[in-house]
């Protein structure tokens, strides 16, 4: 997998992925490459989550006015 271009806001981690690589290093706003750690990786997760659901409701909700 190559690099993934995206924004994420992590509310624990008061920051912004974005970038992901196929190692699983993560680009945070105005910092460097790292591997997240396990609490880091478990709030990314939970925001990417919670993204994907609120992204789904906005999809059905414009797609049920058509």
């Amino acid at each position: 997998m190559a690099s993934m271009a995206l924004r994420l806001y992590v509310e624990p981690m008061d920051a912004v992925v974005v970038d992901v690589d196929g190692d699983g290093r993560v680009r945070l706003e105005n910092e460097e490459w790292t591997l997240p750690t396990l609490q880091e990786r478990r709030a990314i997760l939970y925001a990417a989550k919670n993204a994907i659901e609120e992204l789904t409701e906005l999809i059905d909700v414009l797609q049920d006015k058509n």
